[in-house]
């Protein structure tokens, strides 16, 4: 199985077992405090995340696998290393940034084609089993499950680590109705670190694995669907999708592999682009340079809300006439969030 594996181009494959018990009070706590934020799916499902025999009938094993996102042009030879050269960019005000994993071909498509392809070869082997492939885009507990599986530990980020790979890998789980052997856990190596924490922008990193998705990026400009709340907005910077600070900075991204596949490949049009060319994409242009990538999911108006704040930010810090103009442009937009984000970054005037 794991040659089949390596062969679709996944990194590592692991076995889980089903009895998540011990991971229920966290999420339950975590959901009463809120740190889920507008992602109420996660409290309407509640400890079906961590029961996969309830959200699967059946299900007694869970094969888990990771797969290696960086582009395959990431400078992974770069004398100062390839993080420091992504840190890089954020010291660009006019260049937009979106987070690594975003800029190729969205990522369930590639991970869930894969794992149907795994879980066929694992039939033709074994005959006709119960299973069920996912990839972020169920009630599962990824990250416990691979961590139980032996894909890595869970970071301080709440992100799961790898000796060998660091932690810019995809997850994916098939879920099935077979008794597999478990494989072995790994003990966690973060030790007394705590740079993810310390460099998060907007100090969403609470605790030690605990996260408040309210106050991180990646959720303001992908899952959250209002308003960006005024006092976080400065903060962003020209992140306008995701936001990569917790894991560049990790020690242990220093041995992140390169994706084997094209599919991750940056897109032409997407990566390094000004902010002021972004903002200057109609709908239509939106969807044709998004298409089959996983930035098209927020759609145009939060795509718009995103950049207005990354130029506000950028108007701030260099008082740029053509990122005034590009503001001004929009000024009397239809859609009334992207005329009151747009309101905020004139006001740096």
């Amino acid at each position: 199985m794991r040659e089949w594996a390596r062969e679709l181009g996944f990194s590592q494959i692991g076995v889980a077992g089903v009895d998540l018990s011990a991971s229920e009070p966290g999420l339950m706590q975590w959901l009463a405090q809120g740190f889920h934020g507008d992602m109420h799916y996660m409290a309407a499902h509640g400890l079906k995340r961590a029961r996969p025999a309830e959200l699967v009938p059946g299900t007694v094993s869970v094969i888990t696998a990771r797969m290696d996102y960086l582009p395959r042009d990431t400078a992974m030879d770069a004398p100062q290393g390839w993080q420091a050269v992504e840190f890089a960019r954020l010291s660009r005000p006019l260049e937009g940034i979106v987070s690594m994993y975003a800029r190729g071909r969205d990522y369930h498509k590639v991970l869930r084609a894969r794992l149907q392809k795994l879980s066929d070869r694992i039939g033709e082997a074994v005959g006709p089993f119960g299973h069920r492939v996912f990839t972020d885009s169920a009630p599962v507990l990824e990250a416990e499950l691979a961590a139980r599986s032996g894909q890595g530990w869970r970071g301080k980020h709440t992100l799961v680590l790898n000796r060998e790979a660091g932690s810019m890998f995809f997850l994916g789980e098939i879920y099935v109705d077979m008794a597999l052997l478990p494989s072995e856990p790994v003990t966690a190596h973060c030790g007394s670190c705590s740079a993810c924490i310390d460099v998060c922008p907007t100090r969403a990193i609470i605790a030690p694995h605990r996260l408040d998705a309210r106050r991180c990026i990646s959720y303001l400009t992908i899952e959250h669907a209002g308003p960006i709340p005024l006092e976080l907005r400065p903060l962003m910077g020209n992140r306008i999708y995701g936001c990569d600070d917790c894991q560049l900075i990790c020690p242990w991204n220093k041995f992140a592999q390169v994706s084997r596949l094209p599919d991750f490949d940056e897109r032409k049009g997407l990566a390094g682009q000004q902010l002021v060319h972004l903002f200057a994409w109609d709908e239509a242009t939106f969807l044709r340079m998004t298409e089959g990538g996983p930035i098209r999911r927020i759609g145009h108006e939060r795509w718009l809300r995103n950049v207005a704040v990354a130029l506000g930010n950028a108007l701030r810090a260099t008082g740029d006439e053509a990122v005034r103009a590009a503001l001004q442009s929009r000024a009397e937009d239809p859609s009334a969030l992207v005329r009151e984000h747009v309101a905020w970054a004139l006001e740096f005037e």
